[in-house]
């Protein structure tokens, strides 16, 4: 298995990984996670930006019989995507890194590939200098909440969440 910084012509492949996370969150809270139809297509450009930000990390692992550039569903192992953003100016801290999304194709679960794509992405925010790393891990994704825990994340807040009928 090879993590590598993910390219524009990975986009394709990963595209259908990112309609599967939004299948997942939608399955386990779809009030949160009401995700639009074209959600891949939407993610498409952003990934594409990202791959070519060099203030984003973007991560794909791939398989030893993987072809490059082959953009077709089953592809690629696993994604981790993350980006720099702006922290509102009432806090000390300027910037921040977010992992936005990480996904790792069923086959290929706990072999240790998410937590490799996560070590790297703490590396790769290390260089660009950013000194604090957040994320969001739904409520009842034990597995995930566990894995950052061991990377040393630490749970900082609790979104909660009413819905309300429409007026």
């Amino acid at each position: 298995m090879t993590v590598r910084p993910a390219t524009p012509d990975d986009v394709p492949a990963v595209v259908p990984m990112v309609r599967k996370i939004a299948a997942f969150h939608e399955a386990m809270d779809a009030s949160k996670y009401a995700f639009r139809p074209d959600v891949g297509e939407m993610y498409q450009r952003w990934l594409t930006e990202r791959a070519g930000d060099p203030r984003s990390v973007f991560l794909v692992a791939e398989p030893g019989d993987h072809v490059p550039g082959a953009g077709v569903a089953g592809a690629l192992a696993g994604f981790l995507i993350a980006s720099v953003e702006k922290e509102i100016p009432i806090y000390l801290l300027r910037e921040f890194g977010l992992i936005h999304d990480l996904w790792v194709e069923e086959q290929y679960r706990n072999e240790g590939i998410a937590r490799h794509m996560v070590t790297l992405a703490i590396e790769r925010f290390v260089q660009i200098g950013v000194t604090q790393i957040r994320l969001h891990a739904a409520w009842g994704n034990t597995p995930a909440r566990t894995l950052f825990e061991r990377c040393g994340f630490r749970p900082s807040s609790v979104e909660i969440l009413l819905d309300l009928e429409p007026a």
